[in-house]
């Protein structure tokens, strides 16, 4: 029996997909089809996720995304929910001075007020999820090898400060296992200053470690390029720039002439890319064992993009089922093109490798 070939999935159509989701997420405040989008991603990342230290801060950005929902749901009741016909407590109200107008401590609390709150924390707590689920699932320092050259730099910047998160939970973990091994007490607020040392530490000697091997890999070194292409090089981003920006405000304007939108958004996106590539001639850069794009890449990428797509769609013609309005408090329904995109993400699961080599015969 042919075995499916063990290698990981490219970061990129990991990415994309958890990017799909979130914007599905961001694009409807409907309870039903938030709860299915966030199931979709726990159901993915549960069965593609790699044995990796940084693939273990699941429970860590579920926490993240219930302190989110809490908070939003206590600052609606506690500033003051908007009052619908169904009142189910009042809360002391406090007078306020005449410079705080608009703003009410206490007062009575509806349910369509925090079906509101609900809805919007829920809405964030799912983006949070969809995002996170992108790092549970691919290395960000994978991305950094697919990065144009001349985006190097700042891609190393980004890249740094996405593994920070995971790389906190990875110590806190560590240094949690250490001390319940060692017969401490891991759980209430006194052990947590005997585990901030140990995590900072921690903390520290990975930067160190990171600061030596970039300096070892020629890290900040460039080619010597010639001044006119330099300069040629400079011209062409100034001038794609603004493009950009000539073409975004022609989009933006409904009374600027046409030839200030699309064509100049286009013409500028070119002159940009062509800056881009010449200016990464002067980074020199080797890339060891590079991840291919092959069917499973193509196929985890359209799902989705599929899952975005049918949630915008979904909006433009039935708004009333995505953004369900409140008042009225009814039961959400679930839209059937939104409904059927987001499930459709789900194959990713099915389509993606495994994450470790599986071997029968």
């Amino acid at each position: 029996m042919r075995t499916r070939p063990a290698r990981p999935l490219h970061p990129a159509a990991w990415w994309l997909w958890a990017l799909g989701l979130a914007t599905a997420a961001s694009r409807t405040t409907n309870l039903l089809l938030l709860a299915l989008i966030l199931a979709v991603v726990l159901t993915v990342v549960a069965a593609r996720r790699p044995a990796a230290p940084w693939a273990l801060g699941l429970r860590t950005y579920l926490l993240l995304a219930a302190t989110v929902v809490v908070l939003r749901v206590a600052f609606r009741v506690v500033l003051g929910a908007d009052v619908g016909p169904t009142v189910l407590f009042t809360l002391p109200e406090l007078p306020l001075p005449d410079v705080a107008a608009g703003i009410r401590l206490g007062g009575p609390v509806s349910a369509e007020g925090l079906v509101a709150a609900l809805q919007d924390g829920l809405r964030l707590a799912t983006l949070l999820v969809a995002v996170g689920a992108a790092n549970l699932l691919a290395d960000p320092k994978r991305l950094l090898t697919h990065l144009p050259a001349a985006l190097h730099e700042i891609g190393s910047t980004v890249v740094v400060a996405l593994t920070v998160a995971p790389q906190l939970v990875t110590s806190i973990g560590r240094v949690r296992r250490a001390r319940r091994l060692r017969g401490g007490n891991v759980r209430g607020l006194r052990p947590l200053g005997a585990t901030l040392m140990p995590v900072l530490e921690d903390a520290l000697d990975r930067s160190i470690a990171l600061a030596a091997a970039m300096d070892a890999r020629g890290y900040g070194r460039s080619r010597h390029v010639p001044l006119r292409q330099r300069t040629l090089t400079a011209g062409l981003l100034l001038a794609g720039v603004c493009g950009l920006c000539i073409g975004l405000y022609g989009l933006l304007d409904g009374t600027a002439p046409r030839a200030l939108g699309s064509p100049m958004l286009v013409l500028g996106t070119l002159l940009a890319a062509a800056g881009t590539i010449l200016a990464g001639r002067r980074v020199g850069r080797t890339v060891h064992r590079p991840d291919r794009w092959a069917a499973p890449e193509v196929g985890v990428a359209v799902l989705g993009v599929v899952a975005g797509a049918a949630v915008v769609l979904a909006g433009q013609w039935s708004p009333a089922a995505v953004y369900p309005p409140v008042p009225p408090l009814t039961w959400p329904e679930l839209p059937t093109l939104a409904g059927a995109g987001v499930v459709a993400a789900l194959l990713a699961a099915v389509v993606a490798p495994p994450p470790e080599a599986v071997s029968r015969r």
